[in-house]
């Protein structure tokens, strides 16, 4: 029943005069510390923060069985109508081993009325519907369509689980600034628990009672979105905890990790015995190899196959560990589908039938700066790959040397995109773990030079004396370079990527008419090839019928880095590629080249640039190259960067004048 705060007593007071039951409006009222957080003034923003979290906190109880109880609060200030999508209240369990104990929001209006969200408005369902079978389900409550600008949207939850590990992690925040931010961890006597901070100085626990600790942060800034920025996980503050009963050894049920080969032996267990052979898998390795004739190509050729099976996920037992361990590789190969772990298993089963070892690689995908080293924990991945052991006679960019296992061909059986010999650009330089026994390692994955990742681009134009133009773009790309063509490929209708060409294309050439588009995707060598002819009627603009103005470079890069803020909070992350292009214009009859850009060299610790023009035979000879390194440069460097790419901009912008002769 809505009410107002500042009247709740009177509001009381009314109902006990008209006899109604006192004990249904405390019910409805926000707890105090709902009502505490709404009461606080936060700082002003920027105009496109949508929201300001108020209040979040997390207490975590350990009984003595090892079981955990948690309570979450959480309270948000909606700050414009973009805002409103944080007026969801989210919790996710694993069936069998946690169930959402209670759950229930308040939307608390700017006029002080409030709205309470009980069972009722409770939504409980699968994860991701994606999955056949998925023991992750999430309660919602959603109040986004309620919610509007100044409205305070606070929910508390409580959650009960038989955890698989003594550890745990707290985000300190999202992007949203956060005025208060609590993790409290509440052990039994004699419990001592220790901790890693991440992305902060080392924040300290209060500990009090003697085995009650906790890690506190206040008045957290916005972390704004900015061009080619690190991830908000690896700029947002949060800490990895681990717990121990009085003598250190692990509860019954859950697992500590003291060292990295502490997780390599917990996850060899439960991968090798999966990876049994039989003669279907011989047999199904011998046919997909029976034309290959060196140990890469059988390798390319056990890959393409595992990469073609349909990724699905079928998750049951998880919380007695099976979200880590893979399904058989035969009843992989029977169904012919599975997620990364089942295609990471078949694949190194398959490799087994002819006589190469592999071993999982547990990574985390999405941010190569996510890992760290000083925190073994499982938790710190979320997607599996493979490590193929090779000969020196295998050459590829992706190859590692371990100290002990010896040269390892990385691999992702999950990216259909990705060919052997090539890794995910989000992968790529990031911290992972060689699940190998004892002789398991978290190690560097590679990072492809920039040659790996080339696009090459041949344009033939011909210009005519009314500014009209005719021309064929010819690209062929590698690496990641031809990933992202692929992918664009793949993933649109033919409508709808015909589209994209056009719309590529009409950028640099206004008006321009597409006449063919022909992408070829070079499933074996991984390489994939573009094809374009279009015609424009008025490309160069003819000034007083005797001067064409018109740009030699025709149509974009495709990842062309606009820089245009004049300062910057957060480091600049690059990727390692390179694009060379060579335009030729055949000049029209009776004009020749009057003004022509200042060729431009820049060479930078980060990447190189050129640009060259060149008049021939009635020809017109633009070139320009770019080279970017794979790396990281700090904010204080933004002026660097942003200048290289202001005056590669610039060059690129600037026309070439003919003069009728």
């Amino acid at each position: 029943m809505p009410y107002r705060i500042p009247t709740l007593l009177l509001n009381l007071a009314l109902l006990l005069m008209l006899g109604a039951p006192a004990a249904l409006a405390v019910e409805d009222a926000p707890p105090a510390w709902l009502q505490q957080a709404a009461a606080a003034n936060n700082p002003s923003y920027q105009k496109d923060v949508p929201a300001v979290v108020l209040f979040s906190e997390q207490v975590v109880t350990i009984a003595p069985d090892g079981r955990i109880t948690t309570t979450k609060s959480y309270a948000v200030r909606i700050l414009n109508r973009e805002g409103r999508e944080y007026a969801n209240a989210v919790e996710m369990y694993l069936t069998g081993s946690s169930k959402v104990r209670d759950m229930r929001a308040w939307l608390i209006r700017g006029s002080g009325d409030v709205k309470k969200y009980g069972k009722e408005n409770t939504l409980d369902q699968i994860s991701d519907p994606n999955d056949i079978y998925n023991e992750y389900r999430v309660r919602i409550i959603p109040a986004e369509r309620d919610a509007d600008a100044g409205m305070v949207f606070g929910y508390q939850a409580t959650i009960e689980e038989a955890p698989l590990f003594g550890q745990d992690l707290w985000r300190f925040q999202s992007r949203l600034p956060t005025l208060l931010s609590r993790y409290t961890l509440v052990l039994p006597a004699g419990w001592r628990a220790s901790s890693v901070t991440f992305n902060h100085a080392k924040i300290e626990p209060t500990v009090t009672a003697g085995s009650t600790y906790t890690w506190e942060l206040s008045n957290l800034p916005p972390i704004e979105k900015e061009p080619r920025s690190p991830e908000v996980t690896n700029l947002a503050p949060r800490i990895a905890v681990n717990y121990f009963p009085p003598d250190g050894s692990p509860v019954t049920g859950t697992k500590t990790f003291s060292s990295w080969a502490d997780v390599s032996r917990w996850e060899t267990e439960l991968n090798d015995p999966q990876t049994a052979l039989d003669d279907t898998l011989a047999a199904k390795a011998r046919e997909l190899t029976g034309n290959s004739k060196t140990e890469l190509e059988r390798i390319q050729a056990v890959a393409r196959f595992v990469q073609s099976l349909q990724y699905i996920s079928i998750d049951i037992g998880v919380g007695r560990g099976n979200g880590y361990r893979p399904r058989p590789a035969s009843q992989v190969l029977a169904k012919a589908y599975g997620d990364c772990k089942d295609k990471a298993n078949l694949m190194r089963t398959l490799l087994k039938a002819l006589r190469i070892t592999a071993y999982p690689v547990a990574i985390y995908s999405g941010d190569p700066t996510f890992v760290r080293e000083e925190w073994a924990s499982p938790f710190q991945f979320n997607h599996a790959i493979i490590a193929v052991k090779v000969s020196d006679e295998t050459q590829a960019a992706t190859i590692i040397t371990h100290p002990k296992l010896g040269r390892l061909l990385i691999f992702d059986a999950t990216d259909e995109s990705t060919m052997v010999g090539d890794l995910p650009e989000h992968e790529q330089g990031s911290l992972a773990l060689i699940i190998a026994g004892d002789d398991g390692l978290l190690v560097r994955m590679p990072t492809t030079p920039p040659e790996s990742n080339q696009l090459e681009r041949q344009i033939e134009a011909t210009l005519a004396d009314d500014g009209s133009i005719t021309g064929s773009i010819q690209e062929r790309s590698v690496g990641q370079s031809a990933v992202d063509e692929r992918r664009a490929f793949k993933h649109f209708s033919r409508p709808d990527y015909l589209k994209i060409i056009e719309m590529w294309v009409t950028r640099g050439v206004s008006g321009a008419r597409v006449t063919r588009v022909e992408p070829v995707d070079g499933k074996v060598d991984g390489r994939f090839a573009l094809d374009v002819e279009f015609s424009a009627a008025r490309y160069a603009q003819l000034m007083q019928n005797r001067l064409l103005v018109f740009k030699p470079a025709i149509v974009s890069r495709r990842d062309a880095l606009a820089l245009t803020q004049p300062t910057r909070k957060h480091p600049i992350v690059l990727d390692s590629n390179a694009f060379t292009e060579t335009v030729r214009v055949k000049l029209p009859q009776g004009f020749g080249v009057d003004e022509m850009p200042d060729p431009l060299k820049l060479e930078t610790p980060f990447g190189n640039y050129t640009a060259s023009y060149d008049v021939k035979d009635g020809q017109l000879l633009f070139t320009r190259k770019l080279t970017m390194r794979a790396m990281t440069i700090p904010a204080a460097d933004y002026a660097a960067v942003r200048s290289f790419f202001e005056r590669i901009r610039a060059v690129e912008q600037s026309p070439v004048v003919l003069a009728r002769q």
